[in-house]
């Protein structure tokens, strides 16, 4: 296989299982719409660091860093947002802001370094920051629906189509892609768009969101597909 066509999953999950999925029947592409948004998830210094690092430098800075992998995805969200933003498509910034002393709960003992982030953490990346008439949707929980007004946002903008990029591939990214779908939206996963600091397990979740959610593909081929809308 290419290095063009290889997947990001080729090599983890095995071809009996692959092949399982296809007898199935799933993994059927569904396109984009007509009317496509760019969802931005969690790209702040706290996912990132403040520069490219490995990643057991990059959490000395912020235990929730992910590293170099995520500065290599922040330069394919770079892309993304250039053509939104040269068609005049909406682009939304789902973000985890700043915790207050109530914001405990089942995430603060799963993930307790969640709640020491410095402010410079929670700020936007400026590569991919947000402008303009962008829009910025504070989350308290993994997927960027649960308790927050995005899906009347996406149907007041006549969004028919989400392109979803961001951090974790395995967390927030999953969540809001399940949501999506759910709420019948087009997904689109840019799979060298999404991070995650394990790659183990940002391969599996793409391959299970290929199969079932969202059609997975690197930015290039997204790009393409864009240029097609219209």
């Amino acid at each position: 296989m290419t290095t063009e066509t290889r997947r990001p999953w080729d090599g983890i999950i095995g071809e009996d299982e692959v092949r399982a999925y296809e007898a199935a029947g799933f993994g059927a592409p569904t396109g984009l719409g007509k009317r496509p948004a760019l969802l931005i998830i969690d790209v702040q210094y706290r996912t990132v660091g403040t520069e490219p690092k490995p990643f057991f430098e990059a959490v000395k800075e912020f235990p929730t860093s992910c590293g170099q992998v995520g500065w290599d995805a922040v330069a394919n969200i770079a892309k993304l947002l250039k053509v939104f933003r040269a068609n005049g498509w909406p682009v939304i910034y789902p973000y985890v802001a700043p915790k207050e002393s109530f914001d405990t709960g089942r995430l603060a003992e799963k993930v307790p370094a969640l709640m020491g982030v410095s402010a410079k953490g929670y700020e936007f990346v400026p590569d991919v920051a947000p402008s303009g008439n962008d829009i910025l949707l504070p989350k308290k929980h993994p997927s960027a629906f649960f308790g927050t007004p995005l899906a009347s946002y996406l149907i007041d903008l006549n969004a028919d189509s989400l392109v979803v990029t961001g951090c974790t591939t395995s967390g927030c990214v999953r969540g809001s892609v399940v949501d999506a779908f759910a709420y019948n939206f087009h997904v689109t996963v840019p799979q060298d768009a999404v991070y995650d600091r394990s790659s183990t397990s940002h391969a599996v979740n793409l391959f299970d969101m290929a199969s079932k959610y969202a059609d997975v593909m690197p930015t290039d081929g997204v790009i393409e597909a864009l240029a097609q809308v219209g």
